[in-house]
């Protein structure tokens, strides 16, 4: 009798071992997931412009194939190369997300250029013709996980920042339930967001009450403005972080003048309005860092299409777009 209750005494104190570290692992996922926020709220504006252009049927479908490839990113790639990094080679993860960085505020920049002058440069608007529909579809998909590998990567690398210098087992476990949750948490948004318009058609057609057929007609109206303001949302996110990335990478190597002048600016515009002067500095400092991502951007497109697109199409036999 003796033996079963120290048995028994030993898997109690087992259990409580593992409860505490469940505990442990929802509470520092929770805070790595809450540094992220900024980052999460990006990705889920980013992603609905990859949406734009196909049929209903083909949305849900792409958000899954893209949150496939989210996942991918994240569990598969970037945790492990993560946690080699952040034990055997941390001087190298700064300059990995200025890469990162450059390209998302090229990519937000080429929007922005294509807008303004639309048929200034024929390798840009040839990137932006129509093409068969299964083409398209697979391209797009490549450029939405292409662009969340970026934000993926800032987001479990600000994820790793805040986790304790634990054993790297319980940092795989906590980044793992991170990437998790916030997959689930952009692309279920997403899927939200771009079946609105759908859920409207319904209630407006099906809806029992006055009141309910007008709310459908009022979504149906409304998601197409909601939309583009999204993809424009979008846009300026990824300048915002592509110029944030840079900033703080030039911070972890060692020039810090930027991020000094940025604050320094923010810091005055917010004591010219002491009222709002929190809001208002972080608006300067997303702005400034929005304008530093657009002018990097756009002098990225010559050396991006001209240079890197043209030795790429050679390296791989692919036709540059």
């Amino acid at each position: 009798m003796s033996g079963l209750l120290a048995l028994l005494d030993d898997v109690s104190a087992i259990a409580k071992v593992a409860a505490a570290s469940v505990d442990d692992v929802a509470g520092q996922a929770a805070k790595a997931g809450t540094k992220a926020a900024g980052l999460v709220i990006d990705d889920a504006a980013v992603t609905p412009k990859y949406m734009q252009g196909f049929s209903a049927a083909r949305e849900l479908p792409i958000v899954w194939q893209i949150s496939k490839g989210s996942l991918r990113n994240k569990l598969v790639i970037l945790l492990p190369v993560a946690l080699i990094l952040s034990a055997f080679a941390p001087f190298v993860i700064a300059p990995l997300l200025m890469l990162g960085g450059a390209y998302l505020a090229f990519e937000g920049a080429e929007k922005v250029f294509h807008l303004l002058f639309p048929h200034a440069d024929r390798k840009i608007e040839a990137a932006h013709d129509p093409k068969d529909p299964t083409h398209l579809e697979a391209e797009k998909v490549a450029g939405a996980i292409k662009t969340d590998f970026i934000l993926s990567a800032e987001i479990m690398t600000v994820s790793l920042s805040v986790i304790p210098d634990d054993t790297m087992l319980m940092q795989a476990v906590i980044l793992a339930v991170v990437g998790v949750g916030i997959t689930a948490l952009v692309y279920g948004g997403v899927a939200l967001i771009v079946k609105a318009d759908d859920v409207g058609l319904h209630l407006s057609a099906e809806g029992r009450f006055a009141a309910t057929r007008a709310l459908g007609r009022g979504l149906v109206k409304a998601m197409p403005r909601f939309m583009a303001l999204l993809s424009t949302v979008g846009t300026l996110a990824m300048l915002w972080v592509g110029g944030s990335i840079i900033v703080h990478g030039l911070e972890e190597i060692g020039q810090p003048w930027l991020a000094h002048l940025i604050h320094d600016l923010a810091v005055a515009a917010g004591h010219a309005l002491p009222a709002i002067s929190g809001g208002l500095e972080w608006v300067v400092t997303a702005a400034l860092d929005g304008v530093l991502g657009l002018v990097l951007g756009l002098a990225l497109i010559p050396l991006a299409t001209r240079v890197v697109a043209p030795l790429w199409s050679r390296m791989t036999g692919k036709a540059p777009v």
